[in-house]
């Protein structure tokens, strides 16, 4: 479904002075959790063993947010160390291809998949399900709310995913409920860092770091993120084929069957970065729950540009005008000079439309905050990032130069999963698993 409203050209550069009162509001959501459990402890009725338990979970999970924005905000008044040398790296962590056929059946496209994968499936979404609880009550209503009416999701969803959906269930052996939610989860637990740079020849380069699992489950001995080690196991780079013949290019969780990250040779590359908002994807994802099916999962829309637009322009107007789940970032790369941009999203519509010539000239990068907005002061990868990309210069953009910059503290992190690099003349995709060594920043 689409938006008649209106969206608006950004002429504007990022901002570097202090964050305002509108920018604190859409960038409150780990604030908020830190504020919700401050509540809980300082106003919880504890009149139940079972509400004493929750009490005692608040408390130990309040001292290690707090532990963590401490660590956080030290690590971050450090010097930014732009990396060098990084690239190539261990071969070891190059990420592995499989082929998605979309001439067969829906319900057989991600047989061979799952089933190689079906394991490590099952034990993420069983920690999923056990960290997201400490969320609050939206959170535990879609756990409660997928595991009773489960066997019937694949009839709400469009053609073809409730059959993919539907296909991967069987071929895992979970019940139908707990893969949409591994689907689901993915429209508002991204934390990013996404950057499409020109060289001084005008190539285009696309690359992202895909960071995921913030607050869910922090190990304090080993110093990780539950859900993050969790997934690592289970990205690959997908290969989509009609006769034979790539259609485009992705980097995926196994079973997810939405896009993230993408490339369509020779036309266009896009990847999505979650928006932090107060009407976000817990309330669009209630309300597909409940019955109202009038928006779009932002995975299956991304996944039908990828499929069907021919173009940049094409892919950029359906990116902008379709109502969805949850707000985004998504940043599109092109195949001509200067052919980027920064599509910032609320559900409904399209807020704002920054192109690369506004930004930085021969580079654009998106975070998880609003470019016209300063960064939340705990969350600031957008300031290093622009700093080592500066310092890199653009004679030196390429696979090597970008990965060095994504392989530099804080943009690469505790929660990072993967760094993908894209280049779309050549039709080249390349995913390394990432994994920050001690010392490193928590997010």
């Amino acid at each position: 479904m689409q938006t008649s409203k209106q969206y608006r050209i950004s002429s504007e550069k990022p901002r570097t002075h202090a964050f305002s009162k509108s920018s604190i509001t859409g960038q409150a959501s780990v604030i908020g959790i830190i504020l919700t459990i401050v509540t809980i402890l300082i106003c919880g009725k504890t009149e139940t063993k079972r509400q004493k338990m929750d009490l005692r979970k608040s408390s130990a999970l309040l001292v290690v947010v707090l532990g963590l924005l401490s660590c956080h905000v030290e690590a971050q008044s450090v010097e930014t160390k732009c990396q060098t040398g990084k690239y190539p790296p261990d071969p070891k962590t190059k990420v592995g291809t499989f082929v998605i056929n979309l001439d067969l059946p829906p319900e057989q496209r991600w047989t061979e998949l799952a089933k190689a994968k079906g394991p490590q499936i099952r034990y993420l979404i069983d920690g999923f399900k056990e960290f997201i609880k400490d969320f609050g009550n939206a959170s535990k209503y879609i756990i409660d709310f997928v595991d009773s009416q489960g066997a019937s999701l694949d009839k709400t969803l469009p053609y073809p995913f409730g059959g993919e959906l539907k296909g991967i269930s069987a071929a895992t052996g979970m019940n139908l409920g707990e893969v949409v939610l591994y689907n689901l989860f993915y429209e508002f637990f991204t934390v990013c860092t996404s950057i499409v740079a020109e060289d001084s020849t005008g190539k285009l380069y696309h690359a992202r770091n895909l960071d995921f699992g913030l607050f869910m489950g922090w190990d304090v001995k080993n110093k990780t993120w539950a859900i993050t080690e969790r997934l690592r196991p289970l990205i690959v780079n997908l290969d989509w084929q009609r006769k034979g013949k790539t259609v485009f290019k992705s980097v995926n969780y196994a079973g997810f069957v939405g896009i993230l990250t993408a490339i369509k040779p020779n036309l266009f590359t896009f990847s999505m970065d979650e928006r932090f908002n107060i009407d976000g994807g817990f309330i669009g994802i209630i309300k597909w729950l409940l019955g109202n099916h009038n928006q779009t999962w932002m995975g299956f829309l991304t996944r039908d540009v990828m499929e069907n637009a021919t173009s940049y322009t094409e892919a950029q107007i359906k990116l902008q005008k379709t109502v969805m789940l949850a707000p985004a970032y998504f940043i599109l790369g092109g195949n001509k000079p200067g052919q980027a941009s920064v599509i910032t999203r609320s559900r409904d519509s399209a807020l704002d439309t920054w192109p690369m010539a506004n930004a930085s000239k021969w580079y654009i990068l998106e975070t998880n905050y609003d470019h016209w907005e300063a960064p939340l002061f705990l969350d600031d990868r957008r300031t290093p990032a622009h700093k080592c990309m500066d310092k890199m210069e653009q004679k030196n953009a390429g696979f090597s130069g970008i990965f060095n910059v994504l392989s530099s503290e804080p943009m690469l992190n505790k929660l990072t999963t993967y760094t993908a690099l894209m280049q779309v003349d050549a039709g080249s995709l390349e995913t390394y698993i990432q994994d920050c060594k001690d010392p490193c920043t928590p997010w």
